[in-house]
């Protein structure tokens, strides 16, 4: 079995510790990745804190992106050496993969948050020295890539040029792709439209950029963070607002004539800030949701409003999107200049894992990122 350094959290609220695993040899349909760089997203942060249900001691990770090391018999998308971008697991079987929406996979619960190994059950990583006899789960969105090596689905792969920088490339399989895929293939903004963003993190900002590439006319950032919303209006938004200042949906209306916004995302997960997004709609306006609280969590709305106004309300998983398709899309864009996504990305080492965990945590880096030794 290969050898891998990674961040293993041992019990919820615990620290990354750095440990030696070992990491199963490609099965059909799957591929070793040598991971060189790896987002921190807060879904990692929320398992790690006990909110999000994942069996632990595990390693999370899924953000990554290196090189194929070796890949598993039928295996024919990449070939080792290959730089690729790691996204989402899908079956590739049920009907939603089928009709090209492996977000909807039927199985996408087991393959990517729930389950911590295959769908049969069996591990991808076992620990070592004296943890070799202790569970260890993986195949944390189908990859567990906050470790130096990750087995992961060919349908979780993605080619990219080999010379693009794998800080660059790792939140593409996930912040990027969810921001920017909630804009450009969920909301869509038609010409003239206002569009709102409520948070300006990582999935907030790549939501703003991808605005920018929109006929939207007016692109506002909601953030209480003064540092977030300057970097939002250099990356495109038209006007910013301070949620601490003044009620959002009331200086949205201010901004709008009156009228309200189009379109808002709401990234946040909080339950207080989606009202807000959903009262700053314009009659018929939609508003996209992709942050994620604790399950059973519950947002409250004023009905008779509702019925006059007849806002959309859309959950959005992955920005909808079909990462062979998307990701490459969004590495065009990059690399024209036109969706900077190395503004919002600060590489740490895998060493400082937990200086990159606080800083994500804390809100003072946008996108930390762990550079693999």
């Amino acid at each position: 079995m290969p050898i891998a350094t990674a961040a293993v959290v041992r019990a919820a609220g615990r620290p990354f510790a750095l440990e030696e695993v070992d990491v199963d040899s490609p099965r059909p349909g799957e591929v070793l990745v040598r991971v060189r760089a790896a987002g921190i997203c807060h879904t990692d942060l929320s398992v790690r804190a006990g909110r999000t249900p994942f069996p632990l001691p595990a390693v999370l990770g899924h953000e990554g992106a290196g090189t194929v090391l070796a890949v598993g018999p039928s295996v024919t998308s990449v070939a080792p050496g290959d730089a690729v971008a790691l996204s989402f697991a899908s079956c590739g079987a049920c009907l939603a993969c089928h009709t090209g929406q492996p977000v909807r996979c039927a199985h996408w619960p087991a393959l990517n948050l729930f389950g911590g190994s295959r769908l049969d059950g069996s591990a991808t990583l076992r620990g070592t020295g004296r943890y070799a006899d202790a569970p260890l789960h993986g195949h944390f969105f189908g990859q567990s890539s906050f470790a130096t090596l990750a087995l992961t689905s060919e349908r979780a792969v993605v080619r990219v040029p080999a010379g693009l920088p794998p800080e660059v490339a790792a939140p593409l399989g996930c912040g990027v792709q969810t921001g920017a895929g909630a804009v450009l293939n969920v909301l869509r903004p038609a010409p003239g439209d206002a569009l709102a963003v409520f948070g300006a993190g990582s999935v907030g900002l790549s939501a703003v950029m991808a605005a920018r590439l929109t006929a939207a006319t007016r692109i506002v950032a909601v953030d209480p963070h003064p540092a977030r919303r300057e970097l939002a209006r250099e990356l495109g938004a038209t006007d910013v607002v301070d949620p601490g200042a003044r009620d959002p949906a009331a200086e949205l209306a201010g901004l709008t004539g009156g009228a309200g916004v189009a379109c808002a995302l709401e990234t946040s997960g909080l339950p207080d800030v989606l009202r807000q997004a959903v009262d700053a709609l314009a009659v018929g306006g939609t508003c996209a949701v992709v942050g994620a609280p604790p399950a059973g969590t519950e947002a409250r709305f004023d009905v008779p409003r509702m019925l006059d106004r007849g806002p959309r309300i859309v959950g959005v998983n992955q920005g909808g999107a079909v990462p062979r398709r998307f990701i490459p899309a969004l590495v065009d864009l990059y690399r024209a200049g036109r969706l900077p996504v190395d503004r919002i990305v600060r590489p740490f080492p895998l060493a400082a894992v937990e200086e990159a965990a606080a800083a994500a945590a804390g809100g003072h880096v946008v996108k930390p990122v762990l550079v693999m030794p």
